[in-house]
């Protein structure tokens, strides 16, 4: 038995590629979106009440992984990438039907000519995510206070992020330069590189795209003995370019 599902909208987001994504949303609270209502969704009938609520549910497909198929097992960040567990014991993206699901603040709805849009706060979604389903977030239903996380018990720590001076005069030059600083810094505190580089020595520099701008990093270490092993290293962004 298979069924054929249609988006109902689309999300638009700053992170134009997959690297860099927070893996949870919320992780990058800067990192503001929308979703764009598609086909008969696109009413303001659809939506009708929604504004009720503070947060909502996002059913979504990981359409930049389909392709790619599953396996039974996967390697979760947070627990190093070397560790194997069922893929029905993790969020990864790679799954038998590649949904999804993220609780986001919902910030309000807004109407632009005949196009009908949801503002949204944080997500981890990339621009263009197909959105399959939109449910509102009940918090005497849907938030357990005494539920536990197993290997996600916590937040991920986030590191320090010091920019180059000609990061900083391209960041200076947009109007909306703390915006998008306070979003490079919440992104890339993050750390988004492959769980197995994390806490090892990295001369490689990275790049990540984020808006209009191709954001280029590498992973430093401070060697003063004031400060801990845990918080040595830093991200420095060595370089902005625009596309």
């Amino acid at each position: 038995m298979s069924f054929a599902i249609e988006p109902i909208g689309k999300i638009h987001s700053p992170y134009k590629e997959k690297f860099a994504v927070p893996r949870q949303p919320r992780l990058a609270p800067s990192a503001t979106a929308r979703i764009e209502l598609l086909g008969e969704a696109n009413s303001p009938e659809s939506v009708r009440g929604i504004e009720q609520f503070s947060h909502i549910w996002l059913l979504f497909l990981f359409d930049q992984n389909l392709a790619a198929g599953w396996k039974p097992t996967v390697r979760p960040p947070r627990l190093g990438g070397n560790e194997r567990i069922g893929v029905f014991a993790s969020r990864a993206t790679f799954r038998p039907n590649g949904i999804g699901m993220s609780a986001v603040e919902l910030k309000g709805v807004t109407q632009q000519g005949g196009q009908t849009w949801l503002e949204l706060g944080s997500v981890d979604l990339v621009h263009g995510t197909p959105v399959i389903d939109i449910k509102p977030y009940i918090p005497y239903s849907d938030s357990i206070p005494d539920a536990t996380g197993g290997f996600a018990e916590s937040a991920p720590s986030s590191m320090p992020v010091v920019f180059s001076t000609q990061a900083q005069l391209i960041l200076k030059s947009n109007h909306q330069s703390d915006h998008i600083q306070a979003v490079i810094e919440q992104v890339l505190g993050q750390d988004p590189r492959p769980a197995y580089k994390k806490n090892k020595p990295d001369s490689k520099e990275y790049a990540v795209h984020l808006f209009d701008l191709n954001v280029k990093f590498t992973i430093e270490s401070d060697s003063s003995p004031q400060i801990n092993e845990f918080n040595r290293n830093f991200i420095h962004v060595t370089s902005i370019e625009r596309f």
